[in-house]
């Protein structure tokens, strides 16, 4: 039984960025030692948060927020205390996870174990290993799952979490400098860059938004200072005004229209050591959506989308599920930085976007796919490239930007069931939609499954009489729309003598008069009687 489609729920948040140029060397001067204030009181109270386990409390909150207030102010310790408490619960989701995939690699080897050596698989379930070798390194392996099982869940229940501000791979690299391609020098900037604190929340009802970084609507740059650096201030209360102006070209006429009303806006202030450019993040909720239903949504029809490692199969489908025109491939490269992976990602969804707009659909149905139990080399044992293959598909970061950016261009995103979508796309549509000067991949035939899927029509297709019973005796042999569309291809009327109905009125009278030669089972001397 498959799960029903259902439309995905908005974008709950905006971020927008843009960057901060012509900064004078006194200005790059505050931000860092600003930042590096505010980054060694971020640390220390994200070590005490992580020392607080589960006894954490609100008592415990408002008594390391007054500790912080003293060396910055009451805003720059709540955007402190905040940011360590979401980054504990991050890691404490994370280590969940990580849990839930030991078990499920536990599993799989506990069941392959228990069976014998060469016994081969079902298609449900795995089989015994190949070799005796095998089976005793898999061995082995299991009890090392089991002692790392044993150790995370003994800190999940004692509520230890184990963080690395400025991020462990990051930390790593120091010891790899030579393979990283890094000097010490640039990797220090790096480790800095990654550990200062610049982010302030936002307030409504305040001016502009936010009290502690402040933007103008003509892009004035203005941070409130800590109290142990307000002899650094340019302006009067404690302000330092940067020199560089902010125009966010994207979203800029939404965020001036949030600013002018003094509605909360969070800012966040970070530096790109690599490029030695210098950024600013602004970002506020949205309120809850009303998510459109689902008929309405497909009302116009759908653009089914296979999602793949390196590009977007799309195809787009009217309301009885017929798929129409010529499939679409929206190409991206996932190679490279973190950075252009996701501008990859961006440029694909966005020539995707523009193209149902240009179709006129308001719908896009992609697979609710999660690969989390796929990824383990347990589950797909020496199948390396499989395993690396799944690893590539950008599921999580692409479903976040797909329903951001369609939310902006009123497109709803559907969800299906992605089960056997690809192998039924290929066996049923494939090999019809293939022309002598088109040819059709199974991605492309998955596109029409998932569309299908969405639309709530069947995603076989209905098996195509012999040649010589391919008329209106037998009925329509792959018929589409349902029976009560009007103007749909469907059988002819029949009768109760579909072969004389079928002939002209002429030569019914000329039959009905006429006296057959021979009728069987009657004499030949008999007449037969007229009908």
């Amino acid at each position: 039984m498959f799960a029903a489609p259902f439309v995905v729920t908005g974008a709950s948040g905006v971020a927008i960025r843009d960057r901060l140029k012509g900064l004078t060397v006194r200005d790059e001067m505050v931000l860092r030692v600003v930042g590096a204030h505010l980054g060694a009181l971020a640390s220390g109270d994200l070590k005490a948060r992580c020392a607080d386990g589960l006894d954490h409390d609100s008592d415990r909150w408002a008594m390391r927020k007054r500790g912080l207030t003293t060396a910055s102010s009451s805003r720059w310790a709540g955007s402190i205390t905040k940011a360590s408490h979401d980054q504990w619960a991050l890691a404490r989701r994370n280590q969940l996870a990580h849990i839930h995939s030991l078990e499920a690699g536990i599993a799989t080897l506990s069941h392959r174990l228990c069976l014998p050596v060469g016994q081969p698989g079902s298609k449900r379930a795995p089989g015994g290993y190949r070799s005796a070798e095998e089976w005793h390194a898999k061995s082995r392996r299991l009890a090392s799952l089991q002692a790392r099982h044993a150790a995370v869940v003994a800190d999940w229940q004692a509520g230890r979490i184990r963080i690395v501000r400025g991020g462990k791979r990051l930390a790593n690299t120091r010891h790899y400098l030579e393979e990283a391609g890094l000097t010490k020098e640039q990797w220090r900037a790096k480790w800095e860059a990654a550990r200062w604190f610049l982010a302030a929340d936002g307030e409504s009802g305040k001016r502009f938004g936010n009290e502690t970084i402040r933007i103008t609507p003509d892009g004035q740059v203005a941070i409130k200072l800590p109290t142990p650096l307000a002899d650094l201030a340019n302006a009067p209360h404690g302000r330092y005004i940067l020199t560089a102006r902010v125009t966010f070209a994207h979203r800029g006429t939404e965020w001036a229209d949030r600013i002018a009303a003094d509605r909360a806006v969070a800012y966040r202030i970070h530096h790109d050591a690599h490029r030695n450019r210098w950024y600013i993040t602004a970002s506020w909720q949205r309120p809850p959506v009303t998510t459109v239903p689902l008929q309405a949504a497909l009302a116009h029809g759908v653009v089914g989308v296979d999602t793949n490692n390196d590009h977007l199969a799309a195809w787009q489908l009217d309301i009885h599920g017929n798929p129409i025109g010529a499939p679409r491939r929206f190409f991206f490269d996932l190679s490279g930085s973190a950075d252009h992976r996701d501008a990859q990602i961006r440029h694909a969804i966005t020539r995707l976007l523009h193209w149902a707009k240009d179709c006129d659909v308001r719908a896009i149905a992609i697979e609710d796919l999660n690969f989390e139990q796929e990824k383990t080399r347990e589950k797909h044992g020496r199948r390396k490239r499989f395993r690396n293959l799944i690893s590539r598909f950008p599921i999580a970061r692409l479903k976040a930007r797909l329903v951001a950016m369609a939310s902006g261009h009123g497109v709803a995103i559907v969800a299906v069931d992605p089960a056997y979508t690809s192998k039924w796309g290929a066996q049923h549509w494939q090999k019809p939609m293939t022309t002598p000067n088109r040819t059709i991949s199974r991605h492309d035939a998955a596109g029409i499954a998932i569309g299908r899927r969405a639309l709530g029509h069947p995603i076989r297709r209905r098996t195509t009489p012999p040649p010589a019973h391919q008329s209106d005796g037998q009925g329509h042999r792959t018929v589409q729309a349902s029976s009560g569309l009007p103007g749909r291809e469907g059988p002819c009327p029949r009768f109760p003598d579909h072969a004389l109905d079928a002939c002209p009125r002429a030569m019914r009278r000329t039959q009905a008069t006429s006296t057959p030669t021979t009728v069987r089972g009657a004499s030949e001397q008999e007449p037969t009687p007229a009908h």
